[in-house]
């Protein structure tokens, strides 16, 4: 499984947003706990239902977003 696999868009779950699959946790709150300083373990520890590769998965997802395509002129 690549770990974009873990990131699910639903229109139905947190009005279409990336999230964690499975759960309503989206993306970008993942992505501003780790920006606030919050570290792996921590965020494993308030959201228990999370894993590891769940929190990695949100970084490639954003990784991936940030790279397109740049048009010359």
């Amino acid at each position: 499984m690549s770990l974009l696999d873990r990131i699910s868009i639903d229109p139905g779950v947190v009005h279409g947003r990336p999230a964690v699959r499975g759960t309503r946790m989206r993306v970008s709150d993942v992505l501003a706990l780790l920006a606030a300083g919050a570290d792996e373990s921590e965020i494993l520890e308030d959201y228990p239902y999370l894993e590891r590769d769940d929190i990695r998965a949100c970084l490639a997802f954003a990784a991936a977003q940030a790279d397109h395509a740049i048009i010359a002129s």
